[in-house]
């Protein structure tokens, strides 16, 4: 700012310096006055806008950052019920009282549980068989056993062989 009153100072002396007529040097002076508290007003207006939105942005910035450390929390929460949860909760009917009640596992699989109502053994079947059965990516186990393209060329053979019995 020092710099800018430098200079209008100069240009000034120069004006003076070059202007002899006192009327005339008078008006230049004033239309310069004039000119130079327009521009000034012109800046005061773009740094009060500035300020302005540079405050709104750092409100919003403010807010933006609640809302991540929200959502960071859930994904905290969300990630350790995921991930973290070593104990699983399963809802067991007792086949000899019907007696219905949940029971928490851990990463250990039990093969028996004792019924708290009638207290007799209850022997835990986790569909072994099942998942011993097909290990394949097909729509029984979701995984890459080929079951179903079996079934599909089993399929297409028969075809194959009625157009063979067409000829």
């Amino acid at each position: 700012m020092a710099e800018l009153q430098e200079n209008f100072k100069k240009i000034m002396l120069t004006i003076e310096e070059r202007i002899q007529d006192k009327e005339t040097l008078n008006f230049v002076k004033e239309q310069i006055a004039s000119i130079s508290t327009l521009f000034l007003d012109q800046l005061d207006r773009v740094v009060e806008l500035s300020t302005t939105r540079m405050d709104e942005l750092v409100e919003n910035q403010r807010i933006l950052n609640e809302k991540i450390l929200k959502i960071e929390k859930s994904m905290g929460n969300i990630e350790k019920d995921i991930y973290l949860d070593d104990e699983y909760d399963f809802e067991i009917i007792c086949p000899y009282c019907n007696y219905e009640f949940v029971s928490d596992f851990t990463k250990e699989v039990k093969e028996e549980i004792e019924c708290p109502e009638c207290h007799n053994i209850i022997e835990l079947d986790w569909n072994q068989e099942e998942v011993d059965k097909c290990q394949g990516h097909c729509s029984c186990c979701e995984e890459e056993c080929g079951h179903e393209i079996n079934e599909e060329s089993d399929n297409n053979d028969n075809v194959e062989n009625n157009n063979d019995d067409d000829m």
